[in-house]
């Protein structure tokens, strides 16, 4: 059974953050009166995440655990999210909704004018940021953006923002072909999407910083640069030719 909408989150140890998120993604849904799914990927959670969202579950069949094998990272989380996604739009989203789910629609309109792909953005307009980083992390940001001009061709304002939605036929598209699993994996599946011809619209978006997240901009920051001569390595060596199919994790 197709669905017209798939909200994918990938979710590590967010027992005390998911419950307030699943219930604004539930009455808004109910609001707008979405044909939609919820999919929580629990990447190896240590407390009850799972547990969480089955018992949403119960109540709200909308609502879905998919299960990775173990702790892989928010890339393969995110991706065995689409995998598992039936909707004809696949948007993932951070546990947090640092970006209100009323802005996806924002994203909706521009798959409706014609993209393939829409990314939510923090830097187009940033008067739309209710509230900012720290100053060193909007550094680090600036810096990895123009890595990310310099390396992989990538000319977007804002690669990160954790707020992105696809045609499903082309996260089918993309995702099989993704090999970074942890925080580098947003510009893999851009410069994949720009390699296969897809139009990808950046739109500015509301957004928050929340104080909760994990990405350490120093030692991930340096991950994350490795991440992006991984992409560049696999271009050129022809890995993403190939394109084997990851088997998704449980349902």
């Amino acid at each position: 059974m197709t669905l017209t909408y798939s909200i994918v989150i990938p979710a590590y140890n967010e027992s005390a953050r998911i419950r307030p998120t699943l219930h604004a993604l539930l009455r808004h849904m109910q609001e707008q009166n979405w044909d939609a799914e919820i999919l929580v990927v629990n990447d190896g959670s240590s407390d009850d995440t799972a547990q969480v969202v089955r018992e949403f579950g119960k109540l709200h069949p909308q609502v879905l655990l998919v299960e990775n094998p173990g702790n892989h990272g928010k890339g393969y989380s995110v991706r065995n999210g689409m995998l598992h996604a039936r909707g004809d739009i696949c948007l993932f989203t951070d546990a947090d909704l640092s970006s209100p789910i009323t802005e996806a629609q924002k994203l909706f309109d521009a798959l409706t004018r014609g993209a393939d792909i829409a990314i939510g953005s923090r830097w187009l307009r940033a008067e739309l940021q209710t509230e900012r980083q720290p100053l060193y992390r909007q550094a680090f940001g600036r810096i990895f953006n123009l890595v990310l001009r310099v390396m992989l061709g990538l000319s977007f304002a804002d690669t990160q923002c954790g707020f992105k939605a696809f045609r499903h036929a082309a996260a089918q598209r993309i995702f099989p072909l993704q090999k970074i699993e942890r925080w580098g994996f947003d510009p893999e599946i851009l410069f994949l999407a720009r390699r296969a011809g897809l139009r990808v619209e950046e739109v500015p978006v509301v957004w928050a910083h929340s104080e909760g997240t994990r990405l350490h901009p120093f030692r991930d920051g340096m991950r994350m640069f490795v991440e992006v001569l991984r992409i560049r390595w696999n271009a050129m060596t022809g890995d993403y030719a190939a394109g084997a199919v990851p088997s998704p994790g449980k349902l």
